[in-house]
């Protein structure tokens, strides 16, 4: 692409934040204001129009997703040259940079990256062996105070000075275990990889330099999610040429809680007082009366950087709002309107959006759709890579990659069982411990440790034999054949097949998934292999998994939600202590609530529904509920409250008409098929108040009366 048609693409404010490339450069991106585009556009006029080599852009986005998007897109404006160009997240630029100099930290080219099931584990045990009570300081709060310690960019030194209590002294002593076993076993954490990197260039500022004359331009996006480690990072590695330009809207602020410092973006004029600053408050996305509603509450926080978003799609639906009863009648208003949506009004499910302020919220919503068939998927749920048989064989490769890794070590030593039981690795680690080896090279010493008997130790040498052999085999095997061949002889697969059950069958499935994933990374990426792999995968979130495109009604928690859109935005629960969530509003006062509430009424672009509920259940009783403060900031212009006496009505039509439907779908003398209890037959059918029921007669088992609504039921054909 020229140029010219480069440029002529853009707004007058696009284009001033594209052609001022020397210098700091500030965009403040409202949203919905195509900073994407602002984003991808300046790095192909720098290309084509000021002749930078692609080797000397560096451009940090904070999602996968968003990468590959700008990868792509830059592709399609300057050819295949962008791929010499580093688009990437913090963590994956970083991971980048010390695979090629571990060696300078005590760290192997080959070490992995401990996720949070992985840190848990290793502070739990350390904990365990340090005699330190996890009643007391309970494990997920260590970890967590770590956390923030490295968000900080404190030591555990440097912690255990700033300590205001047992439990702070505690959790620095915890840090400094903790981080000395990391390096014993070869692995980092995710806030590692970061701190790691400026670790490298303070002990190294040669390397430091290399990479400063190499960024000759520096783009940043989402800068007011970075932390100060990711501040630091940034800001030392464009010192030199000073051509930063960081692009952010301090009106989606929402990570505080994760170690967000507003402040970097705040500031950015105070740290290059010869910044140009450019202000993108054009809305390409949503209407002037969703627009309207969101400014209404997020103008009320005190010392934002002014800015009003405006749109070419003048009018629009008022905002709906719905105050229920109680929480079910909620979801099923929500339902309702769904339906009416999609055969009255021409929308498919993949354009309509659930938001909610917590993930216990969705539970409600969940049985409301599928009582009513409507089919729906959950972002930021249960993720593929945490269910467990994925984590199993993960565990096993990162083992092939780095023997020294014991915590992974340790999670498959007996899995699937092979008789190498909790006493037996209890004795194992001890014998670790007390001769300074790793859990690994232990295994090669079984024959040594009192109290094994030989039994025991065949069984230990057989698995280390398997190891052995699948390390060689990782040397010259394609990806996908060598993730096969560890399912299969690790004996994984073999005892999911002879459990036969609904749940190991979907666990099969599941790893059928598994080996495609990593098929699709060998034809991506054909000249990478198992590290590579580990690497990418280590790294994806929740949302470098969401498909847009998959017919479903998709259900999401706010902070979820954000750099996404959809034609229909549903946000539920506008309750005063549900949003905004009371524990955020006593620690940190409302303003980062009414930010996440602008993040989520800016994602719907046609239609916005807000919903309430005067009583809610609240640790096992109903207690009344006061709306949302939020409810009343929105101009009253922009809101139209709907709802009425036919809603109970309705709902109970289509409450009855599912069940006709299903008490049809089941006769008695069917042969049915129950996910725990087996196989059966209906010998009554009910139509109850609470939905279709079933009588079925189990062998061995006797007459069990079941919901259809919730039973895991299915018929035999």
């Amino acid at each position: 692409m020229k140029v010219e048609d480069i440029l002529g693409q853009l707004n007058p404010e696009q284009l001033e934040a594209v052609l001022h490339t020397e210098g700091p450069l500030l965009i403040l991106a409202g949203a919905g204001s195509g900073k994407t585009r602002v984003l991808t556009y300046r790095l192909a006029y720098l290309i084509k129009g000021k002749d930078v080599p692609p080797g000397r852009l560096l451009a940090i986005t904070f999602t996968n997703k968003a990468a590959e998007e700008m990868k792509n897109r830059l592709a399609g404006l300057v050819g295949r040259i962008s791929q010499a160009m580093w688009v990437s997240t913090f963590h994956a630029a970083c991971m980048r940079m010390l695979r090629r100099d571990a060696e300078k930290l005590g760290l192997k080219r080959n070490f992995v990256v401990y996720d949070e099931d992985d840190q848990r584990r290793l502070i739990t045990q350390l904990m365990k062996d340090n005699q330190i009570d996890t009643k007391r300081y309970p494990p997920r709060a260590v970890h967590s105070r770590i956390s923030v310690a490295k968000n900080e960019m404190l030591s555990p030194e440097e912690m255990t000075k700033k300590a205001r209590d047992d439990f702070e002294l505690v959790t620095a002593e915890v840090y400094r275990k903790y981080q000395e076993r990391l390096l014993r076993s070869n692995a980092v954490d995710f806030d590692d990889i970061i701190l790691h990197t400026l670790a490298l260039f303070k002990l190294y500022p040669a390397i430091l330099e290399e990479y400063q004359e190499k960024f000759l331009y520096i783009s940043v996006d989402e800068y007011q999610d970075t932390n100060r480690a990711q501040y630091h990072w940034v800001n030392q590695l464009a010192s030199k040429h000073r051509n930063l330009c960081v692009v952010g809207d301090d009106d989606q602020s929402i990570y505080s809680w994760r170690g967000a410092d507003l402040r970097n973006l705040l500031d950015f004029e105070k740290d290059y007082p010869d910044a140009k600053v450019v202000r993108l408050e054009r809305n390409y996305r949503s209407t002037n009366k969703i627009l309207e509603a969101a400014h209404g509450v997020v103008v009320k926080i005190r010392g934002r950087k002014e800015k009003k978003l405006w749109t070419e799609r003048e009018g629009g639906l008022p905002v709906k709002y719905f105050r229920a009863y109680n929480g079910m009648e909620e979801a099923i208003f929500v339902v309702d309107e769904i339906g009416k949506l999609v055969a009255d009004e021409g929308y498919s499910l993949k354009d309509i959006a659930v938001f909610y302020r917590t993930n216990a919220q969705s539970r409600v919503f969940e049985e409301i759709m599928l009582r009513f068939n409507i089919p729906y998927k959950i972002v930021g749920g249960y993720r593929f890579y945490e269910r467990r048989e994925i984590r199993d064989i993960l565990a096993y490769l990162k083992v092939l990659v780095n023997p020294e890794d014991s915590v992974s070590l340790r999670r498959v030593i007996n899995v699937p069982r092979r008789g190498i039981g909790d006493t037996t690795i209890g004795r194992l680690e001890a014998h670790s411990r007390l001769y300074g080896l790793s859990l690994y090279e232990t295994l090669f010493r079984a024959e040594e440790i009192p109290h094994l008997n030989a039994g025991t130790v065949k069984k230990i040498k057989a698995f280390r034999e398997l190891l052995q052999e699948l390390r060689e085999e990782m040397l010259n095997l394609p990806l996908a054949e060598l993730v096969r061949k560890v399912q299969e002889r690790s004996g994984y697969l073999r005892e999911l097949r002879e459990e036969r059950s609904v749940e190991a069958e979907g666990r099969l499935e599941n790893l059928e998934e598994f080996l495609r994933v990593a098929a699709e990374f060998q034809s991506a990426y054909p000249q990478e292999g198992l590290p590579e792999f580990l690497e990418q995968v280590s790294l994806i979130s929740d949302i470098d998994l969401y498909d847009e495109e998959e017919g479903a009604v998709t259900l999401m928690t706010l902070h979820n939600a954000k750099g996404l859109e959809f034609p229909v935005v549903f946000m539920v629960g506008m309750d005063e202590g549900v949003f905004p969530h009371l524990r955020s509003i006593m620690e940190r006062g409302d303003e980062e609530e009414r930010r996440l509430c602008y993040v989520g009424l800016t994602r719907a672009m046609d239609r916005l529904y807000l919903t309430s509920a005067a009583s809610r259940q609240f640790y096992g009783g109903a207690e009344r509920t006061l709306e949302s403060r939020f409810i009343r900031d929105i101009p009253q212009e922009c809101l139209e409250v709907v709802g009425g006496e036919e809603l109970k009505d309705i709902a109970a039509a289509r409450e009855r008409e599912e069940a006709e439907r299903l008490a049809r779908v089941y006769r008695v003398g069917d042969q049915v098929r129950h996910a725990i209890w087996g196989e059966g037959t209906v010998t009554e059918v009910f139509l109850t108040d609470g939905g279709p029921e079933v009588m079925v007669e189990f062998p061995h088992l006797g007459a069990k009366r079941l919901s259809l609504a919730y039973a895991p039921l299915e018929k035999v054909e």
